[in-house]
């Protein structure tokens, strides 16, 4: 069976953090290491394959390589180590949703704030 994109997508966002931890850890063969490295290297490269204000294609690569680079890295870490980790990254996602809210809160405050004031500034 073959997997939507949709579910690539959000197994990529999982990936990613996932190969990230698994790069501190020393049982990974540098094989793995250098292709996480140029992911992260042409992630954040200025210069593409094809420009990216191009329409539609100048994105297509940056859709096609980096996940062929980061599916690269995940195919020479060790099994044991990459379910580990990625074990370890849907923890700290887990944590990391409650605490999202704390950051959101002050800011829903400040709106509901300037609502106030704008509605009291016109019906008054």
């Amino acid at each position: 069976m073959r997997m939507k994109w949709k579910e690539h997508a959000k197994q990529l966002r999982t990936s990613i953090p996932a190969v990230s931890l698994c790069l501190r850890d020393p049982a990974v063969p540098a094989a793995a290491k250098f292709f996480a490295g140029a992911a992260v290297a042409y992630a954040l490269s200025p210069i593409d394959l094809i420009p990216d204000f191009i329409p539609i294609l100048g994105y297509l690569d940056d859709l096609l390589v980096l996940p062929a680079l980061v599916a690269l890295a995940i195919h020479f870490i060790p099994k044991p180590v990459w379910e580990k980790n990625v074990q370890r990254t849907q923890r700290l996602e887990q944590g990391a949703a409650a605490k999202k809210w704390r950051y959101a809160l002050p800011i829903l405050l400040a709106w509901i704030l300037i609502l106030g004031l704008i509605v009291k500034a016109v019906l008054f």
